[in-house]
């Protein structure tokens, strides 16, 4: 798109299959390069049938999960999914990986820890290496191995960080393109690298960012308080903090349902965390975070992301429960040109 830079959009899977996968190729008509699915299966239909619709409805985009996990879903199990999206998008897919947070918190379970999380990224790609590998006491190989996958690890916090430079092959970071933490974020991906002999050059960096094409942020930044509590109430009020926002929220707020980042009622979820979050709180995040902005205004954002290290942009639209069709349209019509014009 600019240089190597590649854009994608977030699809979350919140509508029959067939659809889902309709939408996807209208992505790919629009020029994206790489659609991300999230998997959550009390929030949505399952991602990895969604993304082998995609990969049958297009021919050219990327595929990814953003993200997975290896707690709902065994180390074998996503092996397994991985190499049949694989076989369906030849050279198109890459498996994102995280510590499930949305998937095991509503079903009373516990995110990954880091060891964990290495060992199943380890498992992932001995079985679609054809490898050998070893679960308790059981020694298993996968029949029918496809061959390396791309495997990325979604981080935010320095441990995870480092891990995705040691053994990933890309870092999905979720601090969106707040210039001090992005750079923080790459340096540790790159300790990472460094530290396991690896070349840090070579471990790709995705950024995800929350994205508006607009002209008066001051107007539309409100809809952002959910994430930006979200982000507070989850272990991100010292990254905030670097923008000089400084946001205390209760760990719960049981008035909405199931969190206040996938709350089903947006509205009221922005009601309720307008008691934490201001209006003028809301518009620094808008302007430090996130994509929102003119046209102009996000391919400065993005310039400065890739100039920080982002190999990959993949936008977010507000909202859990529809297609960002808005998102799509005005990135398509007012932002990939301006991104093809300076590549």
């Amino acid at each position: 798109m600019s240089g190597d830079l590649r854009i994608g959009l977030r699809v979350p899977p919140c509508r029959p299959v067939a659809e889902i996968a309709e939408f996807v190729r209208t992505v790919e008509d629009a020029g994206f390069d790489d659609v991300y699915v999230p998997d959550s299966q009390v929030l949505w239909r399952d991602a990895w049938m969604t993304l082998f619709a995609a990969a049958a409805a297009t021919s050219r985009i990327g595929l990814g999960t953003a993200v997975t996990n290896v707690v709902t879903r065994h180390p074998s199990v996503v092996a397994s999914l991985a190499r049949t999206v694989a076989e369906a998008a030849p050279g198109r897919f890459r498996i994102g990986l995280g510590v499930g947070n949305s998937s095991v918190e509503p079903v009373g379970l516990s995110p990954s820890t880091g060891k964990e999380l290495r060992d199943g990224i380890a498992a992932v790609r001995d079985l679609l290496e054809g490898r050998e590998t070893s679960f308790g006491e059981a020694r298993v190989r996968m029949r029918d191995p496809y061959g390396a996958v791309p495997v990325m690890v979604a981080a935010s916090g320095p441990r995870n960080l480092r891990l995705a430079g040691e053994v990933a092959d890309g870092a999905v970071l979720l601090s969106g393109v707040s210039t001090p933490l992005l750079a923080r974020a790459v340096g540790l991906v790159r300790e990472g690298a460094e530290s396991a002999g690896r070349d840090p050059g070579s471990v790709q960096i995705v950024v995800s960012a929350h994205a508006m094409v607009t002209d008066d942020i001051e107007r539309d930044a409100r809809i952002l308080k959910p994430i930006c509590a979200g982000i507070a109430q989850h272990g991100g009020r010292s990254a905030l903090a670097t923008a000089g926002l400084e946001i205390e929220v209760p760990a719960h707020v049981p008035e909405v349902y199931p969190d206040l980042v996938h709350a089903e009622d947006w509205n009221l979820a922005v009601e309720h965390c307008s008691q934490w979050v201001s209006d003028e709180d809301a518009v620094t995040f808008a302007r430090s975070f996130a994509l929102f902005g003119t046209a102009e205004e996000i391919v400065a954002k993005v310039r400065d992301a890739q100039e920080h290290g982002a190999t990959s942009i993949f936008l977010q639209h507000v909202g859990s429960y529809d297609l960002p069709h808005r998102l799509r349209d005005a990135v398509a019509a007012e932002v990939l040109p301006l991104l093809r014009d300076a590549g």
